[in-house]
């Protein structure tokens, strides 16, 4: 029979016939479902990895095209907190008013050009913490070669103390900090800062003052505008021009060696607005160097010196006679001695003139008794409150807090004596600014303007005058009784102190005392100088006039037929020379010196030498030096002499005579 035999494995197949064989055959092995996931799970992977290959692409292209083909400007909102402005290249100083230190605080000070008067620059603090370090000795090695001013004992013994802070230099440049910063040493930390500089040395450095350690002003006009240095980046725009000032620098120096003076001051100033463009005092000192630099060197003579303003007082002394209606121009006046107890007003020098001169002699020549006699007929209280309202009893109004107030007496002690002989500038002490002031209220139509360093326009003074119209004398405007401490107002305050009347007048009086009187050398051919000397001897020590021993002065002011700008120059004792026969007088040293700046200033302010017109304008400043008496007028003179202190009786029956209209 037959038997059953088992399906054999290679033979036959107990599965369905239709179902292939084979690799084909599906896998349901374990191992059959593992690879299925594998083959699934790499073809997900291929998918996620090409979109992610195609966003990084476009990533990528479009940070190739915003930051290499074409490149966006980033925000400053952006960047301006990390990364300090870059300055752009100016080689013309085109932008110099404008240009801010991106890392520095105190603002810069430029003059009216734009030039650079005072800047901070990025500087470091080099201080460590000696808790660090390990080798003491070899890190103070290492710093002194890139500080060699570092002492190595001090250095190591700072280094080796038991704190956690020490300073080891201060006011380090960039360069050195970095330097120091790859040395690599540890322990050794940078504190940013900045240090005040300035470019331009001993021009203007009693006026630009100075800053402490903190960079906090202690002088000048670093003290006086501290808090707005510290507070606005914009700089700080003053009147100064480095070239007026550096030729009045100049020609003062010369002066002051030529003559062997123990100091001198020169100012510039613009009679229609007060900004000073120069102001000079010698001797002075390199800015950089203001801890060192000498009491006397810092002693600014412009606004704190003191000094008997001498014949340049005459002036004040015909403006308020003439304003007042006491004196005119064709009365008269003794020029004879003036005997006051013990002391004797005199000439130095009187075989030049009359006994008697009209009011234009009295300038010209610039007589003591004959300004003393004009004086008297003022009197003590009008005298006084003349002067007070010229501002020569305080202190004048300018960006200095060094300004000092003027030494004038008492009221109580304003007797005779004193009302004449602060007539011809004796008795009273005032600084050489106060001067330069009142000469500027006599001659630019009677406005008595508040001098300022800061610059009150945009303009640059070597630009030419907009139009034929700005030839006119144009007083500038004014509010009576107005006070206000504005800084760099558009329209300079002032109060009116003369008519212009009278303020024509005293340019022609002015005008007269260099064309024929002490002023002859301080003439510039072209510009129509107006002026007035001014010789005092000075105070001893202990007290009494010392002989022989002279404050010369004079002040000007140019061109007299349109005022722009006084010019003043003081020399403190001159000695005599062999050019000057041993005079030291005014007329022989400041007047000279004078001349000198406005020869050379003329230019640089855009005022050049008129000689075209030459008849016309000196028709126009003419004055006869003894003018006719008016019909109905019964001038002062012999006989007539209110003034003469051997006749103050008569004076409360002389006045009304000469009040005349």
């Amino acid at each position: 029979m037959p038997q059953d035999v088992p399906p054999s494995s290679g033979s036959q197949r107990p599965d369905r016939p239709d179902v292939p064989s084979g690799r084909f055959r599906q896998d349901r092995t374990p191992r059959g479902f593992r690879r299925l996931n594998l083959d699934q799970m790499h073809g997900r992977l291929l998918g996620v990895g090409m979109g992610f290959l195609a966003i990084y692409g476009a990533v990528a292209l479009k940070a190739t095209v915003a930051t290499v083909l074409m490149p966006m400007e980033p925000e400053k909102r952006q960047i301006a907190p990390q990364v300090p402005e870059i300055p752009k290249s100016d080689p013309r100083g085109e932008m110099s008013g404008d240009f801010v230190l991106p890392t520095v605080k105190r603002a810069t000070i430029t003059d009216r050009t734009g030039q650079a008067l005072a800047l901070s620059l990025p500087v470091a603090q080099v201080y460590a913490n000696p808790m660090e370090l390990i080798d003491p000795a070899d890190a103070a090695d290492k710093l002194r070669k890139i500080l060699p001013q570092l002492n190595r004992d001090e250095t190591i013994r700072r280094l080796s103390l038991k704190k956690q802070f020490v300073y080891l230099a201060r006011d380090i440049s960039p360069v050195q900090e970095i330097a120091i910063n790859n040395l690599g040493i540890p322990g050794i930390y940078f504190e940013a800062g900045e240090r005040r500089h300035y470019p331009l040395g001993r021009t203007a450095a009693q006026i630009m003052g100075s800053v402490d350690i903190d960079d906090h002003g202690i002088a000048g006009v670093e003290r006086y505008f501290d808090k707005r240095l510290n507070s606005d980046r914009t700089p700080l725009r003053l009147s100064l021009d480095v070239r007026v000032q550096t030729v009045a620098h100049d020609e003062l120096q010369a002066a002051k060696d030529e003559f062997s003076a123990i100091g001198a001051s020169a100012i510039v100033m613009d009679v229609r607005t007060g900004e000073i463009l120069a102001m000079v005092s010698l001797p002075d000192y390199d800015a950089n160097d203001f801890g060192h630099a000498p009491n006397d060197a810092r002693f600014n003579r412009a606004v704190t010196g003191m000094y008997e303003p001498g014949s340049t007082f005459k002036l004040q002394t015909a403006a308020m006679g003439l304003q007042l209606g006491i004196i005119h121009l064709w009365d008269r006046f003794s020029t004879i001695p003036i005997k006051v107890g013990r002391f004797t007003i005199r000439d130095m020098k009187t075989d030049h003139f009359a006994p008697w001169l009209s009011l234009p002699g009295v300038l010209a020549f610039s007589s003591n008794p004959a300004a003393a006699h004009i004086a008297l007929d003022v009197g003590a209280t009008r005298q006084q409150d003349w002067l007070r309202n010229m501002g020569f009893f305080n202190r004048v109004p300018v960006e200095l807090p060094e300004a000092g107030r003027p030494l004038v007496p008492a009221s109580r002690n304003w007797g005779i004596s004193t009302v004449m002989t602060v007539g011809f500038g004796h008795g009273v002490a005032e600084p050489p600014l106060a001067i330069v002031r009142g000469t500027a209220a006599t001659v630019n139509g009677g406005i008595l303007l508040k001098p300022t360093l800061v610059a009150r326009d945009t303009e640059d003074d070597s630009k030419p005058a907009p139009d034929a119209d700005a030839a006119q004398v144009r007083p500038v405007a004014y509010r009576p009784g107005a006070d206000s401490d504005e800084i760099g107002a558009e329209t300079p305050v002032g109060t009116r102190v003369l008519s212009e009347q009278t303020s024509v007048l005293l340019r022609k009086l002015l005008r007269l005392d260099v064309t024929m009187g002490s002023g002859k050398s301080a003439e510039v051919p072209g510009y129509y100088v107006g002026g007035k000397t001014g010789t005092a001897e000075k105070i001893g020590a202990h007290g009494g006039y010392l002989k022989h021993v002279n404050v010369s002065a004079f002040t000007s002011v140019f061109p007299m037929n349109n005022p722009h700008y006084a010019v003043y120059v003081m020399l403190d004792s001159p000695q005599g020379t062999a050019a000057t026969h041993g005079w030291t007088t005014a007329a022989w040293n400041a007047a000279p010196t004078v001349k000198k700046i406005i020869s050379r200033v003329g230019p640089i302010l855009n005022q050049f030498p008129d000689l075209a017109n030459k008849d016309a304008i000196d028709a126009s400043l003419a004055i006869p030096m003894n003018p006719p008496v008016p019909p109905g007028y019964r001038a002062l003179g012999p006989g007539n002499d209110p003034g003469d202190p051997r006749n103050q009786a008569r004076t409360s029956k002389l006045l009304p005579s000469r009040i005349q209209h």
